[in-house]
């Protein structure tokens, strides 16, 4: 998890300032816990500062992600929408393809097939992506329910 310190180290590192609008969202992004995108976190800062716009998250996220204080994901199937998230925390994602719901996962076996495939074709892995698609417990039980139904007509 990257802290304001920690971000303000980053940012000037590269030339950058923690504006009042950039703590803003980092405020934002380190303390939810859904996965939102920029719209989702725009509406958030929103509440902290009236005066923020679209565009300014939009920019700001771009300079985060440039510095690598955010990643972008895409946690669906079209890549469509673009998911942010303060980075630091090494994990991975499943998302049901039935209500869309986003569960983060950390797996030793992921990190140990990454070191493994580095190891046997000499590579350097510096990041490593996966993401799932599948039906959550909920969803599974839903549509048991449903397919029941339907064989009872």
């Amino acid at each position: 998890m990257i802290y304001l310190k920690d971000a303000a180290q980053i940012l000037q590192a590269a030339g950058r300032r923690l504006t009042t609008q950039r703590r803003v969202l980092l405020q934002v992004l380190s303390e939810c816990h859904e996965h939102l995108d920029a719209e989702g976190i725009y509406a958030l800062a929103k509440e902290q500062d009236p005066n923020i716009s679209l565009a300014t998250v939009y920019r700001t996220l771009s300079v985060f992600k440039e510095v690598g204080i955010v990643q972008e994901r895409m946690l669906n199937r079209e890549g469509q929408r673009r998911y942010y998230e303060v980075a630091g925390r090494v994990h991975y994602h499943f998302t049901c393809l039935g209500c869309g719901r986003v569960i983060e996962f950390e797996s030793p076996l992921i990190e140990q097939a990454g070191a493994e495939l580095a190891e046997r074709l000499n590579l350097d892995v510096v990041h490593t992506h996966v993401h799932m698609d599948g039906y959550c417990p909920d969803c599974q039980q839903r549509n048991r329910t449903n397919q029941t139904a339907e064989e009872n007509l």
